[in-house]
């Protein structure tokens, strides 16, 4: 399986990433919302006092 962000081989200490470097663009990309699962809008949900 190769480095989902460039394609290279992945490095047994990254894995599935092939660097530091891809892992933390992948990083990145999660906390920018970049990857979403789709679905409903979640709504406001009132709590139950």
């Amino acid at each position: 399986m190769a480095c989902p962000i460039c394609g290279k081989p992945p490095a047994e200490k990254y894995r599935p990433f092939c660097s530091r470097r891809c892992a933390d663009v992948d990083l990145a990309r999660w906390l920018r919302g970049d990857y979403r699962i789709p679905g409903e809008p979640a709504g406001n949900h009132e709590t139950e006092e």
